[in-house]
């Protein structure tokens, strides 16, 4: 039995296919794990989405920002934009069936000592607040409240949490924690601004979530995606980053939970490439 947690698809189904191969992976006993972001930018979301929902049983999935994205504008309450590739997931006959299957998946998933987000846990955070925390908003994304979740979920503010927050401020930065970090201060003020490998000049003080050496998830074995620009580089042994760039013309990884074993495969216009 082996568990391979693989990054960010994006739509990229091809690479994902070539990467089940080359671990000869057995749907009587094996299990993917999925960073999220499985649609949305790449060429082939729809069939990305039909590829998993049609594996659910061996699947585990995390909600990532796209994936958020995509059912609030199937929603109705958030246009597409201009490099949204979501058209033929929304003109689906099969839409409704695949997005209630999407709606339910968590935004945490710990299992085996290791948390799986998509984007990380912030430094003031344990595992276990995260988890509380991920809950709150799964709950409502499954109520009859998730309309209002989807309006009021897009936005930088707050930028820090704080137990006084209430209401949909208070799922926002929860979201945007779970789902968009990157950088933030040590004691978790997100700048959601900054993306490459380095924070943009003259911003406060920020670094990687995952590198500040008092956070409280620091011994947790964290697997993540989100982040392209750092190709999977941490330096930080608990921190396993996952994203490694395939809608950019990177590589798609797995990483083997049991083996620790990384495998990566390039594909291009439905060719695998060495």
């Amino acid at each position: 039995m082996s568990t391979y947690v693989v990054g960010d698809i994006q739509g990229c189904l091809q690479p994902l296919k070539c990467l089940l191969r080359e671990v000869k992976f057995d749907v009587s006993h094996d299990t993917l794990w999925s960073v999220g972001d499985i649609v949305n930018r790449g060429p082939k979301c729809l069939k990305t989405l039909r590829f998993f929902y049609k594996m659910r049983k061996n699947l585990v999935m995390v909600l990532g920002n796209h994936d958020l994205h995509l059912l609030a504008v199937a929603a109705g309450v958030r246009r597409p934009s201009g490099s949204d590739t979501l058209d033929e997931i929304l003109a689906a006959p099969d839409r409704e069936e695949l997005l209630h299957w999407l709606l339910h998946r968590p935004l945490i998933h710990h299992e085996y000592g290791y948390t799986m987000v998509h984007a990380g846990i912030p430094p003031q955070w344990s595992i276990k607040k995260a988890i509380k925390r991920a809950r709150e908003v799964e709950t409502v994304l499954r109520s009859d409240r998730c309309i209002d979740f989807f309006k009021a979920m897009y936005g930088n503010e707050p930028a820090v949490w704080s137990k006084k927050l209430e209401g949909m401020e208070r799922l926002r930065v929860i979201t945007n924690y779970l789902t968009r970090m990157r950088y933030c201060t040590s004691d978790g003020i997100l700048d959601l601004e900054s993306k490459g490998v380095n924070p943009i000049p003259g911003k406060q003080k920020v670094s990687a979530w995952f590198s500040h050496s008092e956070r409280k998830a620091r011994d947790d074995k964290i697997i993540f995606g989100h982040w392209a620009s750092i190709e999977g580089q941490t330096d930080t042994p608990n921190a396993i980053g996952l994203d490694t760039g395939c809608v950019w013309g990177g590589a798609l990884s797995f990483y083997c939970l049991e083996t620790a074993k990384w495998t990566q495969c390039k594909c291009k216009d439905g060719k695998c490439q060495d």
